[in-house]
């Protein structure tokens, strides 16, 4: 055992070359055609002629030979053995089968290739025999190196439970055999048909998910790890298997979709540890796709803010139904880059039909030189400071590019006859508190003020937080933990709706689709999150605890930040669509001339940079606008 341990620790990281392992097989083509003839005449010695042996055995062995270079099937790794490395095996031993056989008729009946006549009971016999010994070698081979590997690595094996007893399932557990480095054991299969339950598969026995994922169970078992094999789970479904992983602390693992996969196989890196976006995943929207393609094929579509979180995902999804062209407009270059690059290498053909263009869309001379360029038919307006504590600080920047900003793309899309402008708000914009989510609302209110006249039809679609995008919660939080914490909150009850970005974007488009003009979509946002909730299943997805291994610190709320978002204000109702998740906003009537008058008076305003003035300004845009915590709640309190 000790020379299997120093063996094991020098060659487990290498394998035997492919030429050697042409060699081993051509060694046993060559013994076994002797065994074949033999067979072949009842071990009748007496019968066989040596020198037709020598000679017939030398052909066989070449064409062999030549087959298996051909076919590739002395290229795999011996100790990560598959049913392709079988499947080659047949084929190499197939083709050089018929090819013999095809040269023994001919040389049957052609005396002048009579050197090629080889009894075909002979053939047949080597053929079953080669073939069987060159699969069963490698899978002893295989066997026998991770047997030697578990003995030698002890108790430091992963047992793992699958849930799905599927082929999606089976090809885990193989992937999960054929991975070296950490040797997993598959202590059973989770399936909830009663008909696979109690049945063993291939060695491993099928449990349901009460007996599997019991406690008991699973400390009897010493069990690790729980992987999700099952595809298209929904989502309610996979949220709570998820926590009855965590509540019994094994760690969690996701299975892909299987598209994607590499080159159709499972690799053991592709099974990913389950992140908080699995628990907060909700049902997969379903989109009128024929609506959305009709608006966007062939069409030269306009993205602002293309290189953020929600601009760049409406590209993606822009890009799938087969536009003229998309403008891709954002001014931060190092973003824009990475975008670029990312098409160029994953979606090169959707590269191709992307221009992107560094640019800030407060420069009029700039944007309109692009509007009159381009022409485009839709533009989908996604720039905009979002922060709310640096707008807080900042509310010149807020007004400049959240207002100013958006009413001139607003403009250029009507002067140059853009057939929809849809802009991306936020709930924030909702009785706003902070001077982000107020130049949001006079930014819906001016877009929605244009949405009564004129060819252009303006769109406003309204939602709240997204998961992972650029500033948000969960990013912060996986950063925090991975530094040992403190996890950072400002408030015990703060409450936040969260929607992925791809859910969102796909609601961006489908409302972009519907509308008619004038419109506030706002999207339902489901159940709001409590935020300390979301740190503590974070640290329990970690493997860690909290208390003993990371803290959760309460700083405060922090200037303009409320407890609770809204997706209506207090006067508004919604009027329901087609879509089971989109609703119409019925906001009140906005005054179109009184409202040009002040967007003009805050862009004085700027000249002098008065950061009150400005505030007051936006306080009698916006009358539900009340500062909280801020700076500027004495401007509530004085008037």
């Amino acid at each position: 055992m000790n020379m299997l341990k120093l063996l094991l620790e020098r060659y487990s990281s290498r394998f035997l070359s492919r030429w050697v392992v042409l060699l081993i097989d051509t060694f046993i083509v060559t013994v076994l055609f002797h065994f074949a003839v033999i067979v072949r005449f009842n071990f009748n010695f007496d019968e066989i002629d040596i020198h037709w042996l020598y000679e017939r055995n030398l052909w066989v062995t070449s064409v062999c030979f030549l087959s298996f270079f051909i076919t590739g099937s002395y290229r795999g790794i011996i100790r990560q053995t598959g049913l392709r490395d079988a499947y080659l095996i047949v084929k190499a031993s197939s083709i050089s089968f018929i090819f013999l056989v095809l040269m023994s008729l001919l040389g049957s009946f052609e005396p002048t290739f009579e050197f090629f006549a080889i009894p075909r009971s002979v053939l047949l016999i080597h053929y079953l025999l080669t073939m069987v010994a060159m699969v069963a070698l490698r899978f002893f081979v295989k066997s026998t190196y991770v047997l030697a590997l578990k003995q030698h690595s002890g108790n430091r094996r992963t047992r793992v439970v699958i849930f799905g007893s599927g082929a999606a399932g089976e090809i885990t557990r193989q992937s999960l055999q054929r991975e070296l480095t950490t040797l997993y054991d598959v202590v059973a299969f989770i399936d909830d048909n009663p008909s696979k339950q109690g049945k063993i598969q291939d060695g491993v026995p099928v449990l349901s998910r009460e007996k599997a994922l019991d406690k008991a169970f699973i400390e009897e078992k010493r069990i690790h790890q729980l992987i999700i094999a099952v595809q298209n789970l929904p989502a309610e479904h996979r949220r709570v298997l998820i926590e009855r992983g965590m509540d019994l602390n094994i760690k969690v693992k996701v299975v892909p979709p299987v598209s994607n996969w590499i080159q159709g196989q499972l690799t053991i890196n592709q099974i990913k540890e389950v992140r908080i976006e699995d628990l907060l995943e909700r049902e997969a929207i379903k989109l009128n796709s024929a609506n959305v393609s009709r608006e966007m094929q062939d069409k030269l579509v306009l993205i602002t803010g293309a290189a953020g979180s929600i601009g760049s995902e409406i590209l993606r999804q822009v890009l799938h139904y087969s536009p003229k062209e998309v403008i891709a407009i954002d001014q931060a270059e190092s973003a824009l880059y990475e975008l670029e690059m990312e098409l160029l290498h994953h979606r090169p053909n959707h590269h191709l039909k992307t221009r992107f263009v560094v640019a800030d869309i407060t420069r009029k001379d700039r944007m309109e030189k692009l509007f009159a360029k381009y022409r485009p038919d839709t533009v989908f307006h996604a720039a905009a400071y979002k922060h709310v504590p640096l707008m807080e600080a900042h509310p010149y920047e807020a007004v400049k590019v959240n207002i100013l900003g958006t009413k001139l793309i607003a403009d250029l899309s009507s002067h140059y006859g853009v057939k929809k402008f849809v802009m991306i708000s936020t709930d924030k914009a909702v009785n706003p508190t902070n001077v982000m989510g107020a130049s949001k609302r006079i930014a819906e209110m001016y877009v929605q003020s244009l949405g009564r006249e004129g060819l252009t039809q303006f769109i406003t679609t309204r939602f709240g937080n997204v998961l992972g995008s650029n500033g948000s919660v969960i990013p912060l939080f996986r950063k925090q933990i991975e530094q040992g914490g403190p996890i950072t909150i400002t408030h015990p009850d703060i409450t936040r709706y969260f929607m992925t970005i791809p859910e969102a974007c796909n609601l961006v488009l489908e409302a972009g689709a519907m509308g008619k003009g004038g419109e506030i979509y706002v999207f339902d946002m489901g159940e709001s999150v409590k935020i300390v909730d979301l740190a503590k299943n974070m640290i329990r997805l970690s493997g860690l605890h909290l208390g003993r291994d990371i803290e959760i610190k309460y700083t405060g709320l922090r200037p303009g930040e409320k407890l609770y978002e809204e997706l209506l204000a207090n006067t508004e109702s919604t009027i329901k669509t087609h879509h089971e998740k989109i609703m119409i906003a019925d906001v009140r009537e906005v005054d179109a001339e009184q409202l040009f008058y002040m967007i003009n008076a805050l862009k004085d305003s700027l000249k002098r940079d008065d950061s009150e003035e400005i505030v007051r300004l936006m306080k009698k845009v916006v009358i539900e606008y009340k500062s909280n915590n801020s700076v500027f709640t004495k401007l509530d309190n004085n008037g």
